[in-house]
């Protein structure tokens, strides 16, 4: 459960919204979209505990520490950090007691479902856009936390790419696991989730994708 109360986020003094209250129920899966500098990226980071809010609180179910796994947008990585793609997909098991057995297990099948075998050793600045996003849905997917917040999980990716990631979307949220998703591919947001938050002219609006969207095909939001 994500309880928003009369929230509002931005900087200090500007806050980006009027305030919101709303509560997103255990395993449910929610898209956020809006304009670019709308304040969908903020908001994760206040439910994430990552940037304080400037009213309101957030409540959550689980610890922050311990259940929530945030995907940042990954303008925000350093690409000069000298790790190889396979240590930066291991640091999903942070904080995870786990056998040497099992971890390289279970790094081996998410590197296979998320078609990255082979390029374990590549470092980081000699990934595509694509590559280095599939090794942070696949760091992800090793963090097997209760909630998970993604920003533009969607960023670069190719066809196959999109179908892996709504394939894993729905998988999680089958698991019982609670998404809240920033995306600014509107038909892809009608055609896979269900509710979505509109951030638009300093106005949230909550309600089923089908009533905020317009079925038009490639709809997006700049």
């Amino acid at each position: 459960m994500i309880r928003c109360q009369s929230l509002t986020w931005g900087a200090p003094g500007q806050p980006l919204t009027t305030p919101l209250t709303l509560e997103l129920k255990n395993a449910s899966l929610t898209a956020v979209i809006g304009a670019n500098g709308c304040g969908k990226s903020s908001l994760l980071k206040v439910i994430a505990g990552l940037q304080k809010p400037l009213t309101g609180k957030v409540e959550m179910a689980v610890p922050r520490h311990s259940g929530i796994s945030f995907l940042p947008q990954q303008q925000h990585l350093d690409r000069q950090f000298p790790i190889s793609l396979e240590a930066l997909v291991a640091a999903g098991f942070w904080g995870r007691r786990l056998s040497a057995q099992l971890r390289a297990q279970r790094l081996r099948s998410a590197l296979e479902d998320w078609h990255l075998s082979g390029l374990e050793q590549r470092p980081l600045m000699a990934l595509s856009g694509g590559e280095l996003q599939r090794a942070l849905l696949a760091r992800l997917s090793l963090a097997d936390t209760p909630v998970l917040l993604l920003d533009e999980p969607h960023s670069a990716l190719d066809e196959l790419g999109q179908q892996l990631l709504w394939h894993h979307i729905h998988a999680w949220h089958a698991e019982g696991r609670t998404l809240v998703v920033v995306c600014h591919d509107l038909a892809a947001v009608r055609q896979h989730i269900a509710q979505t938050l509109l951030i638009k002219n300093g106005q949230c609006l909550y309600a089923t994708s089908a009533e905020l969207i317009q079925p038009t095909a490639h709809m997006q939001v700049a």
